[in-house]
């Protein structure tokens, strides 16, 4: 997966900046020019799977700690660009950026942000964020304008299934957002009584569940699911029937029900992983979870493999394994893709691993990872981290911080009481 923008060699701040890497944020203080770079990061999207990496806290404490204006972000915002420019993702990260400035106590942020909401192109999403914030005062008159460009569908996707304060507000002024809100409320209860009431799939018999997958309509998803609740070996056939084909959510369901299953799988997977035919991906999941020493091998030339090819989201599941097995010889890989990926998402993985493998090797990663871009790295550093000064800062923030996600503050409060 690419998005287009050239990133710049791992050794330079700027590209440091881009892959989200702790060791950037801590240098940028001492960097003329690094607000430049953080700009030019929430310009111009970095991210290789902008569906899964994290950037906007990252580039947003950036910005706090530089004490740098929001204008620019909103300039990027407001460009001429954005009327023509059919890249949906094109804001993406700067909305993000605003709305986690809002969090961090920069509250100017919000102006643009909600102008942004009313005259921009992909209005929806900074609706989203407003509605996330659960502040009714940046939302003000805001409901009259969703309500007149938002059908049915659109209000389903805005309704959060938590209460939200600025939806609580708008339902007692907007009839069809109140609509919507019951809507969304009865579909959640109607769920919950399907999930009490089952359809009888546990009468069925192996059999009979596997013609139902293999007809791929109406059950045939439960069908998969049933099979693996009961960790049924059909279930691996049926893979082989059916992950070579294109991605479809019949292959999709067969991968989610699999994880139901254990060592009882290493056989085939491993043959999977060797053939690296369609259902290589699978096997290798498996190895990650259940291999033995006799997989290291394997998972080394895979790894490598996916590292001198850059295929990022490949190198996941041996990385995941090795890290398991406590495979030492990895240590050097681990080492070069934490600093060269362009995948952030794999990072959480590698430090899992590192503290695994190489717990000393690992204390200068976890004391970097408290500053990463990526929740997971930074939940994981806030574990095993060692406890200097500046890590006892660096916690005491992450803990006390409002724009951070609950389980990375939990993990500080519990590190800083050791």
């Amino acid at each position: 997966m690419s998005n287009g923008v050239v990133l710049e060699s791992a050794g330079t701040l700027h590209g440091q900046l881009q892959r989200g890497l702790g060791r950037a944020a801590r240098r940028a203080a001492d960097k003329r020019g690094a607000g430049e770079y953080v700009y030019d990061c929430v310009r111009r999207d970095p991210r290789w799977d902008r569906q899964c990496e994290s950037r906007r806290l990252y580039y947003a404490r950036l910005m706090v700690d530089l004490e740098m204006p929001a204008g620019p972000v909103a300039a990027h915002l407001f460009d001429p660009s954005d009327q023509v420019d059919g890249d949906e993702w094109r804001v993406d990260l700067a909305l993000g950026v605003l709305a986690d400035l809002v969090r961090l106590s920069r509250r100017e942020a919000a102006r643009p942000l909600r102008r942004y909401a009313e005259e921009g192109a992909q209005w929806f999403d900074a609706v989203e964020e407003l509605i996330d914030l659960a502040d009714p005062s940046l939302t003000i008159g805001l409901d009259e304008l969703v309500a007149a460009r938002c059908d049915d569908s659109d209000l389903a996707l805005l309704i959060p299934a938590h209460h939200n304060p600025v939806i609580e507000t708008w339902a007692a002024r907007q009839p069809r957002i109140a609509e919507a809100r019951a809507r969304q409320r009865e579909a959640g209860r109607a769920a919950r009584r399907a999930m009490v009431t089952a359809s009888g799939r546990d009468l069925q018999s192996e059999d009979e569940l596997l013609d139902l997958a293999r007809r791929r309509g109406e059950g045939a998803i439960g069908a998969i699911f049933e099979l693996g609740r009961r960790r049924t070996l059909a279930l691996l056939d049926l893979a082989e029937e059916l992950l070579p084909q294109r991605p479809s959510r019949y292959g999709g369901a067969v991968c989610r029900a699999l994880r139901e299953y254990g060592p009882e799988t290493l056989p085939r997977a491993r043959a999977w992983a060797a053939e690296r035919g369609g259902c290589a991906d699978m096997g290798l999941s498996i190895l990650a979870r259940y291999g033995t020493r006799q997989d290291v091998p394997l998972l080394m030339d895979e790894l490598r493999t996916a590292l001198d090819q850059r295929e990022w989201r490949a190198a996941a599941s041996p990385i995941e394994g090795l890290g398991r097995l406590r495979a030492g010889e990895a240590v050097p890989l681990l080492k070069s893709a934490w600093t060269e990926s362009t995948y952030a998402f794999l990072r959480p993985r590698i430090l899992t691993a590192l503290t695994r493998t190489a717990p000393h090797t690992a204390e200068s990663y976890t004391i970097e990872g408290l500053w990463d871009c990526e929740e997971g790295v930074r939940r994981e550093a806030a574990r095993f981290a060692p406890l200097t000064r500046d890590t006892r800062i660096r916690l005491q923030r992450l803990h006390h911080d409002t724009g951070e996600e609950p389980d990375v503050r939990t993990a500080a409060a519990a590190r800083l009481m050791t």
